[in-house]
This record gives C-alpha cells, structure tokens and sequence, in this order.
C-alpha cells in the first residue's frame, strides 16, 4: 500500500495577500508544483490597498515565465469581514500602532491566520489540493502567535482530522529573516523577480503607496515597512559585498639572501 507521504502532491494553494512574503511564497510554489492556485482574504483589512496590487501582480507572475503560466491557475477571493467586524486592532480600525499588555502589537489580529489556514482548506478541498502554502515566519516578525511554526503544525493535524485529508501545510519563510527572504526571490526569478517585488507588492500596515523607495511603497514607519526595508538593504548590502574585489595585497619582500 502506498503511503500517504509517498502520495505525489496534486496541486498547492497559496495565501496571497499582494504582499512581498505571499508573492515570494507563490514563486516558491510556482517553482514546485504542477498546479498552483491562489486565495486572497479581504476581512476589512485598514491596507485594503493590497488588494487592489493582487490581480496586476498575478498577471505579471503568469507572464515570468512560460512555465509558471501554465501551472498558475484560478485565483479566489473570500469576503472574512467577519474579522474586521468583531476584532478591535490597529489593523482593522483607524487607530495609532501600540504594544499591548500581553507583550503583542495591536496589528495582532486574533484568530486571522487561523481562519484564513481553514477556509483554505475548505478551498482546496473542494478544488483537489492537497498543499497549503502560507508566508508565516517567525524570524523576523512581530511576535504574532499564529505565525509560530507550532501553530501552524498543530493547526495542520486538526485540518486533516477534522476533514479525514492529507492537507500539508508549507511555510517556506518560516526560518528565514526577511533579507532572506529577498534572496530567496533572488533564486527563484533573479533581479527580475526582486524588481517585481519591490515596485508591485505592497506591505505597509498604513497603506501608503506614494513616493517608490528602494525597497518599495509605504509609510516607511509602520513594523511592516521597517522589517521590509532593513531586510532590503541588507541583501543588497550583501550583494555589494560579494560583488566587490578583494584588495590585492602588497607582493611579498623578496627573501634575504
């Protein structure tokens, strides 16, 4: 009998919000799986710019290359302003960013990542894929519980004991910082890829996209944008380093006779 870890993976869907770690989460998908589908969540996020940015940047993924265009597939958006409505955070109602009590920001939005996780699995139950892929990340993040890779195994064995599935959920940035998750852009798409990023993603929890950075649009202030922009330069500074020669060092002395 073959096992069910043995089982070749149907299809991925990705958690695709428009934001730098999503669309580097669905190059890495794009760069695995024969069919790759996406869901975005519009749950009265206050950066509801973001999904604005989704359909021109998933039709510039689709024209990367010829391959990815082929394994891209059918985009779904589900209205959860279910969350906005009964959550009380920085990022779904106009107030200023603050640490709380318990040690977490107010941008934490409790239950968000849990329900996005299990109505994408209602998704891809339904459309015959077997791998969730989301961009949660505990290394360089803001503490948010549900990022946690606990979290996120825990939430897959009650996924496919509350479905009898084989769901696997992959968290490709979890153990990387975000200068590295510029990299792994790097390595799936090159600089192309890093552009793309860069100018058509959004990220700030402010929702600004007026003056272009070098790291790309935002406030420049909010955690997003800081954890964004220090990852950036630092890849590029890295990147310069590589790229610059060595000094020649001075010939030896020729030896005393």
């Amino acid at each position: 009998m073959t096992s069910a870890a043995s089982v070749k993976p149907r299809g991925a869907l990705v958690l695709f919000s428009g934001g730098q770690d999503s669309t580097t989460c669905l190059a890495w998908a794009l760069a695995r799986y024969p069919r790759v589908e996406t869901i975005g969540f519009d749950y009265g996020q206050r950066h509801a710019i973001e999904l604005t940015v989704r359909p021109s940047l998933l039709q510039k993924m689709k024209e990367f290359s010829p391959e990815w265009k082929k394994r891209l597939g059918e985009d779904h958006m589900v209205d959860l302003s279910l969350i906005g409505a009964i959550s009380d955070t920085a990022l779904t109602r106009d107030v200023a960013i603050t640490m709380q009590d318990n040690g977490l920001p107010n941008t934490f939005v409790p239950g968000r990542n849990l329900m996005f996780m299990t109505v994408a699995a209602t998704v891809a139950y339904r459309r015959g894929l077997d791998v969730l892929v989301g961009g949660m990340c505990e290394t360089d993040f803001s503490g948010y519980p549900d990022c946690r890779d606990d979290t996120m195994k825990a939430l897959q064995v009650a996924l496919n004991l509350g479905m009898a599935s084989h769901f696997k959920l992959e968290t490709p940035l979890m153990w990387i910082d975000k200068a590295e998750t510029w990299e792994l852009a790097n390595a799936l798409g090159g600089e192309q890829l890093v552009d793309l990023i860069r100018s058509d993603t959004h990220t700030c929890y402010m929702g600004e996209r007026g003056a272009l950075h070098d790291w790309g649009y935002g406030c420049g202030t909010c955690p997003a944008c800081e954890l964004r922009a220090r990852g950036y330069r630092q890849y590029k500074a890295a990147h310069a380093a590589k790229a610059t020669p060595p000094h020649p060092t001075a010939s030896a002395a020729p030896a005393a006779k």
